[in-house]
């Protein structure tokens, strides 16, 4: 989790939402990213979705089976369906979003069993650093608006 906050923490200071991913597959770090959807003018430029790219390229396959997605804070419902379309084995975020969580809050995807894929899934891992963090960029945002 701590390479994730690393991604978030850059992300909030290049203005994004300060969101970190990496993806993991037998101990070897595949791919790390934090949300670029503003330098990148890409609604799918979230950082679990980059991540995943990523990983999928380092790997060879868009498959990434048997990989861990780490994230900050709960991912949405695009995000949720990339890792599942992905097939990863496992998702651990920090925070919830009970605006637009997907892994448990407003949906539960990763365990629908309506759905050809689940997914076990942890969530509360470094639960308070990343809600502070989150919390800490729309707070700084919110001033330098006002």
């Amino acid at each position: 989790m701590e390479e994730s906050l690393r991604e978030a923490r850059a992300a909030g200071a290049q203005g994004e939402v300060a969101i970190g991913a990496v993806v993991v597959r037998d101990d070897v770090l595949l791919a790390r990213a934090g949300n670029a959807s503003i330098a990148e003018i890409d609604p799918t430029g979230h950082a679990e979705i980059r991540a995943l790219r990523s990983a999928a390229r380092a790997a060879g396959n868009y498959r990434l089976s048997g990989a861990v997605l780490y994230v900050t804070v709960e991912p949405c419902v695009m995000c949720m369906g990339a890792a599942l379309q992905a097939r990863i084995a496992r998702l651990v975020y920090g925070c919830a979003d009970p605006k637009a969580g997907a892994a448990g809050s407003l949906f539960d995807l990763g365990r629908d069993r309506r759905l050809n894929h689940r997914m076990v899934v942890d969530g509360g891992v470094a639960e308070d650093e990343c809600r502070a963090l989150v919390q800490e960029f729309f707070r700084t945002r919110r001033a330098n608006l006002a």
